[in-house]
This record gives C-alpha cells, sequence and structure tokens, in this order.
C-alpha cells in the first residue's frame, strides 16, 4: 500500500512542518511557511526549484500565484 503524504510535510522530500531544517518565512514558524505550491508545502529553496522543474518537465508549470497555505484547510 502507497504510503500518503501528509498536509504539513515538504511535497518534494517528505521533510515534516515542524523540523529545524524546514524555512519558514522571515525565519519564524509564526509566519508561516517560506515556499508553497498548489500542491503543497515545500521546505527549502532547493525543494522549490525541484518542484518547479519537474513540473515544466513534465508539461504542468504553474499558470498562477497558489494561494496563502495559512489560509487554507490541512487538516
Amino acid at each position: 500500500m502507497l504510503k500518503k503524504t501528509q498536509a504539513r510535510t515538504c511535497i518534494e522530500c517528505g521533510l515534516p512542518y515542524d523540523h529545524p531544517n524546514f524555512s519558514y518565512h522571515a525565519g519564524r514558524v509564526q509566519n508561516g511557511p517560506a515556499y508553497w505550491s498548489e500542491r503543497g508545502l515545500l521546505c527549502s529553496h532547493a525543494c522549490s526549484t525541484a518542484h518547479f522543474e519537474k513540473r515544466v518537465k513534465a508539461g504542468d508549470p504553474m499558470t498562477e500565484p497558489a494561494s496563502n497555505p495559512l489560509e487554507q484547510d490541512w487538516s
């Protein structure tokens, strides 16, 4: 059975949202994640770049900015 990715993990590498290496806006967890797409959270610049490149290569680039993840229901 496939393991389902949790909503509060990086969609590229699976790093949990509360991990010390997760990048937060202005370095503060209270400010939310620094990177995301409409598909979920991204933990770092490296994962954000990898996600972007994968989507372009697959012919599915983002066409508009993703909404603020703090305004979404991640449950």
